[in-house]
């Protein structure tokens, strides 16, 4: 038995990536943001900057070239300048895009908020409108709204606003219906809070992200639309200018004079592009668990940056050995470590507990065995994981590939997320089978039932064809045992599998997980923060806290004379029968009250 020095807690991490790093960390979003910025500064800049009058004509100079004496950009058929009209119609197109995002952005996401958290008759009447506007093409409704209106900017904002309110309220509904029944908006209601306080304050910040997405997207819409609108000559009226009328004006020209037409053209398309790209930067910006890198795409395979490349071989290392293992996580520029140069063994026909309260590094552990750990933000930074002797971590991700489910297998702590919803659990064992052997599709299924059987589900012919939702706890524990010992692995890794189970069917499981243990030669990795647990099951026990292993022995020698403060702390948190009081006192002394007499 050893027992090793206990190390401080980790310090906060301060990387946490703050909105404006997150956005320059994406680069599109930044080149969208440049190009958005730079535009609309000279737009703004039009009124100060040298250019001619935009509605002054000169029939004399009319279709000037690009580069032109006095003209940057050339004069169209009036012989008006194409850079002042340029600016100015670009500002004009901004503005009126702005605005009519702004509007429809209002009064759809009032709708959406109010029609998903009302539900009932309210949701009927006001969708149902929604719909009827939705029944007409979007472009042919603006177009008759403007009709009716007449010609004009403001009249095609308004018609533009209005056929892209049912957008944002479409999803800002759906996102609300999924909102309004979760627990925290009925903590909010026990509460006290009323309906309007619920929609504004614990709704309307959960999706606001969904709002400010939509609108960058429809901001380019409406751009696209008054274009059109202008194009057709119901926008902006002569002399007034935008980007669409310029367009329009451009079109007899194209082949004589394609850069009166191909200009304002090229702006539509840079305005429209760089504010899509800035709204996915915003979007990511305004979301917290982006910021905390959960929402990550993680790569297919496990990142590995070792300081140091260990041998890849070390025969008479026994089945398993760990050797300094070190798992980090990307925190913003830098990296946190999880997992701090762990070592430990396991033989053939070995049970290992690995026990340590929650956060300690188990699960980490557990996953970097194999190279499962998710990149980003997990990184494996050093040491080295033998198989037999060799270094795991040395492979091609197609060897290491081969190795899990065939040589190391996993029971995951919560079957229910495991197991995929949409397929019967006699497939998903089927399929275990067929990954690493080549058998058919019958005799993988005649496989999986006699595996359900094995780990003592009653009618596993029948069970075979259920989904997850419609067995209980235990039987999907059990259907993830299953799994697991599909290809008769060497190791078994149990991360926590009876913490969600109650008593009697954890001791059900655990009695399985010993009697196949001790049929099949299977090595087990147990992790739990059950001493209980620890004590029925396992030969030997190493004690995590705070990402190291601080103590570790044959289970009964652990248990009857601890050597580390953390792992008495641990042992005297398991309660006795008919301690009454006692054990509340005592815990209360190891772990005081801040501000008790004693507490540090």
């Amino acid at each position: 038995m050893t027992a090793l020095e206990t190390s401080a807690p980790p310090p906060a991490a301060s990387g946490r990536l703050t909105g404006w790093q997150l956005l320059f960390n994406n680069k599109l979003a930044v080149l969208g943001l440049v190009v958005l910025g730079l535009i609309c500064l000279l737009a703004a800049l039009a009124p100060v900057l040298p250019i001619p009058n935009p509605n002054a004509t000169a029939t004399a100079n009319r279709m000037q070239p690009i580069f032109s004496e006095g003209h940057l950009l050339g004069t169209d058929q009036l012989g008006r300048d194409i850079l002042a009209r340029l600016l100015w119609g670009t500002q004009i197109s901004i503005a009126v895009g702005v605005s009519a995002t702004l509007i429809a952005a209002f009064f759809g996401s009032l709708i959406g908020l109010v029609a998903g958290y009302a539900r009932g008759r309210v949701d009927n009447v006001l969708m149902r409108g929604i719909d009827m506007i939705m029944a007409f093409p979007y472009i042919l409704l603006a177009l008759a709204i403007v009709a009716a209106l007449g010609p004009g900017l403001l009249n095609a904002l308004y018609a533009i606003a209005v056929v892209n309110i049912p957008f944002f309220a479409r999803n800002v509904r759906g996102v609300t219906v999924g909102l309004a029944t979760r627990e925290f908006v009925d903590a909010a209601r026990l509460g006290g809070k009323g309906h309007a306080a619920i929609l504004f304050t614990e709704i309307l910040p959960n999706v606001l992200p969904v709002i400010v997405i939509t609108m960058s997207t429809t901001v380019g819409w409406m751009i696209l639309e008054t274009a059109g609108l202008s194009f057709l000559g119901l926008g902006a009226q002569p002399p007034q200018a935008d980007l669409g009328s310029m367009l329009g004006d451009g079109r007899a020209q194209l082949f004589t004079s394609p850069h009166v037409s191909i200009i304002p053209g090229l702006m539509i398309f840079a305005l429209v592009m760089s504010i899509n790209l800035l709204g996915d930067g915003v979007r990511d910006v305004l979301d917290p668990r982006l910021k905390a890198g959960a929402l990550n795409r993680p790569m297919p395979v496990t990142r590995i940056d070792r300081k140091t490349t260990p041998p890849a071989e070390k025969p008479g290392l026994g089945l398993l050995a760990v050797e300094n293992l070190e798992t980090s996580f990307a925190r913003g520029r830098g990296t946190a470590p999880a997992v701090k140069g762990i070592s430990f063994t396991l033989e053939k026909g070995e049970c290992l507990g690995l026990i340590g309260e929650s956060g300690s590094g188990k699960s980490v552990t557990a996953l970097s065995l194999m190279g499962l750990v998710a990149s980003p933000p997990g990184i494996i930074t050093g040491g080295a994981v033998y198989l037999e002797g060799r270094d795991i971590f040395s492979l091609p991700e197609a060897g290491i590939t081969a190795l899990r489910g065939q040589r190391v297998a996993y029971i995951f702590q919560d079957p229910l997320t495991t197991l995929h919803p949409l397929f019967p659990v006699g497939e998903q064992v089927a399929e275990a089978v067929s990954a690493h052997q080549s058998i058919g599709r019958r005799a993988a299924m005649e496989k999986a039932v006699a595996l359900l059987e094995d780990v003592g589900i009653p009618e596993p012919a029948q069970r075979a064809k259920s989904y997850p939702h419609q067995l209980s706890g235990g039987q999907r524990q059990r259907v993830g045992i299953a799994m697991a010992l599909a290809n008769d692995p060497d190791i078994l890794i149990a991360d926590e599998p009876t913490t969600a189970l109650d008593v009697t069917v954890q001791a059900r499981i655990l009695e399985l997980l010993q009697d196949l243990r001790k049929k099949r030669g299977l090595a087990l990795l147990f992790i739990t923060h059950d001493f209980g647990v620890v004590a029925q099951i396992c030969d030997r026990v190493a004690v995590m806290q705070h990402g190291k292993i601080v103590e570790t022995g044959e289970t009964a020698k652990i248990l009857a004379d601890p050597q580390h403060a953390y792992t008495k702390s641990l042992i005297a948190c398991v309660p006795e029968l008919g301690e009454g009081r006692a054990f509340l006192d005592r815990v209360g002394k190891l772990f005081p009250q801040p501000g008790a007499e004693g507490a540090s």
